[in-house]
């Protein structure tokens, strides 16, 4: 067991002065049986109205406006989790299997069908339909995340928000968001229902306790072959006791941390901090 707190700091710098904004954030993490969360708490600066609420994907999301002048927004998440990895049977299912449970199932439905940012580059899906013809939905999908880890390079400043799997598998460059839709939109393409999976990730293999660390939001994928089995393609390892999850969904688009719109302003500007302890 490993327990973390996370000091998730974001907001907008305005070009004038908002007179009010509209935002939705999804930074406090999940509960579920082998994370559990002991406190999380959103501070909002200026203070205004907020409502929270579970989305359609089951992720935590809140919901606020602030009504009053003003030249910067910031949001504040703080939290501490404890991490309980299971590590069970590799998903076992086979390719005649599979096939009717994603019928039976809505969930596995919306896990299986391309968005605009996850539709692959033709040289990619042809890639993993083939393994599907060669090995199990579950050896397959651990192939393609070899490929992608193999073929990309990690770099900032390249690929943006916006960008989408084509665009970063031209340039062989991007940020983990673009290794997850890109694993994301192989995956789908082979067959194999897969979800975006978002939160964060202590950045040292072997973390001390005690000891902050700069961080970031970081994404990576879980398909689902019998059952569900988180990887992180970025850093070609298995999704165990570093990782933090906020919510699993069908791309980066359903679980963006923060987004809104404002009045007022000419314009704004992101900014984001991150900072994780090993508490335990």
């Amino acid at each position: 067991m490993s327990r973390y707190r996370i000091v998730h700091t974001t907001g907008f710098r305005y070009q004038g002065q908002a007179v009010a904004s509209y935002n939705e954030a999804r930074m406090l993490p999940t509960r579920d049986n082998s994370q559990l969360v002991f406190s999380t708490k959103l501070e909002i600066e200026p203070h205004g109205s907020s409502h929270e609420y579970f989305d359609y994907f089951k992720t935590r999301a809140v919901m606020f406006e602030v009504l009053e002048p003003h030249s910067e927004l910031t949001i504040t998440s703080t939290s501490v989790v404890e991490l309980r990895p299971t590590i069970g049977p590799e998903p076992g299912l086979d390719w005649p299997d599979l096939e009717p449970e994603i019928q039976n199932s809505l969930e596995l439905t919306d896990a299986v069908t391309q968005t605009r940012r996850t539709n692959p580059p033709a040289e990619l899906a042809r890639f993993a339909k083939k393994l599907a013809t060669k090995s199990t939905p579950h050896q397959t999908a651990i192939q393609i995340c070899r490929k992608i880890f193999a073929e990309m390079s990690y770099m900032h400043g390249v690929t943006g928000v916006h960008s989408v799997a084509t665009e970063a598998w031209a340039a062989k460059i991007g940020v983990c968001q673009d290794y997850a839709h890109l694993t994301l939109g192989a995956l789908r393409a082979a067959g194999i229902p897969a979800r975006y999976v978002s939160g964060y990730l202590h950045p040292a293999v072997d973390p001390k306790i005690g000891e902050k660390a700069v961080g970031e939001s970081h994404a990576w994928v879980e398909w689902w072959a019998g059952s569900w089995f988180a990887f992180d393609p970025t850093n070609d390892v298995y999704a165990a006791d570093r990782h933090i999850v906020v919510g699993r969904a069908r791309d980066y688009d359903d679980l963006a941390p923060l987004r809104g719109v404002f009045a007022g302003a000419k314009d704004s500007e992101l900014f984001v901090s991150v900072e994780i302890t090993k508490e335990a």
